[in-house]
């Protein structure tokens, strides 16, 4: 999953990232109200955690405006100004859910867990395929109930494979939601984990789609689930 972070303070945005990306999330960190409101309109973001107090344009005019212009990606914001009156606001004007500072890492993840449950139209943090588990909130994987071993990058192109079955995705949308819009990244670090992939699960769990991308297809109905 993408991540949008809006937030103009530097010691705090530092720590919301790592712990974001700790939790297997890409993330594209924006310090100021105009670059937020871009990045919303110009999609390929799953999730936008935003504050309001920012520079050049206000949290509040970015979230109102975003919604405006018809985008409707999911958007938690996260801000100081904790009256009942500007939660409302807040929620009024667009928000999906509203914590203030301070706050804790881990009720902001298990927030944003919500948000990522309610986008996928489930109740749990899970995601069954076939004899494959993938646990969203404990950032495990398992075949037949044995855990399977995945570095950090290959448990995200397996989780965007799996939120997306039966859809082909293109190599670059793979990129940009692993690695984000400015990673420098080897011409042949995707192929890797999709070879790392195959070999960890079985050779025809990812199909290339030659000149395209790659997809997991639908299991056949008498398989689905576990």
């Amino acid at each position: 999953m993408k991540v949008l972070l809006v937030e103009d303070d530097e010691l705090l945005g530092a720590g919301i990232r790592d712990a974001l990306e700790r939790a297997r999330y890409t993330v594209e960190w924006v310090r100021d109200g105009a670059q937020a409101l871009a990045a919303l309109r110009g999609g390929g973001i799953d999730m936008a955690v935003l504050d309001l107090g920012l520079p050049r344009l206000d949290g509040m005019d970015v979230l109102r405006r975003a919604r405006e212009a018809g985008v409707t990606t999911p958007v938690l914001v996260l801000s100081a100004r904790d009256t009942t009156a500007q939660r409302i606001g807040g929620l009024d004007a667009g928000a999906d859910d509203y914590l203030t500072k301070p706050f804790d890492l881990d009720e902001l993840l298990a927030r944003l867990r919500v948000l990522e449950r309610r986008t996928r139209g489930t109740v749990v943090n899970l995601i069954h395929y076939g004899s494959i588990t993938l646990d969203t909130a404990g950032l495990t994987v398992s075949i037949d109930d044995r855990p399977v071993e995945l570095q950090r990058r290959e448990f995200m192109v397996l989780r965007r494979l799996l939120e997306n079955i039966g859809h082909v995705l293109s190599r670059q949308q793979l990129v940009e939601n692993i690695y984000g819009w400015d990673s420098d990244l080897e011409s042949n670090a995707l192929d890797v984990h999709i070879h790392n992939l195959r070999k960890k699960f079985h050779p025809e769990l990812i199909r290339t789609v030659r000149g395209v991308g790659y997809v997991i297809d639908p299991l056949p109905a008498t398989r689905q689930g576990k």
